[in-house]
């Protein structure tokens, strides 16, 4: 088992202004993210020993938002593509009222739909497989005790649910996961559906 410390960025400039980020890469933290990220770095190393590795999103604010993390465990944050955000398509950059609805293919699942030409919630859940897969053989080709991930709201819920057994459309869109929230798992990364 791998006892799991899942952080979501800090807030950052396109959360205040209610865009749709994806996986824009060089959106920053605002100020009250960085010191979001600041308190998340303190409550990380309050549940793990030093030296846990922490991986994170490529993504500014996500990388932002790992590196005080690390630095309080004094270690350097490991960054991965894998961790990044659903690709939203052409939706990324959108604000809510800017977006025109776009129907589900008859006889498709929502979260099997590529969204604005993006990616899926499968596509997402694929990468997160590859991930944990990898994850399960990084200590001497077995699960290490501990894992800090920074990574962003809908890629945490369907990491989430995969944690917890369950697959991308089992996803809980009703969890609400703040700007530098932290939710902890026990589980298994080799036993990943």
């Amino acid at each position: 088992m791998t006892f799991f410390v899942l952080v979501r960025h800090g807030q950052s400039t396109w959360n205040l202004e209610h865009r749709l980020q994806g996986q824009r890469m060089d959106v920053p933290l605002s100020p009250l993210g960085r010191h979001q990220a600041d308190a998340a770095a303190s409550r990380v190393a309050a549940l793990v020993p030093a030296s846990t590795p922490v991986y994170s999103s490529d993504q500014d604010r996500a990388l932002q938002t790992a590196s005080p993390i690390a630095d309080a465990l004094d270690v350097l944050p490991i960054p991965d593509a894998r961790l990044r955000e659903q690709d939203l398509g052409r939706m990324e950059g959108l604000l809510p009222d800017e977006l025109t609805p776009e129907p589900a293919p008859e006889g498709v699942d929502i979260a099997d739909v590529r969204w604005g030409g993006g990616e899926s919630l499968a596509d997402v859940a694929a990468r997160l497989r590859s991930f944990l897969a990898d994850l399960a053989t990084t200590d001497g080709g077995h699960s290490p005790a501990r894992a800090v991930i920074v990574s962003h709201g809908d890629t945490l819920r369907v990491l989430l649910a995969l944690l917890d057994g369950r697959t991308h459309r089992e996803c809980d869109f009703d969890l609400v996961l703040g700007n530098g929230e932290i939710i902890t798992r026990d589980a298994d990364p080799t036993q990943v559906a």
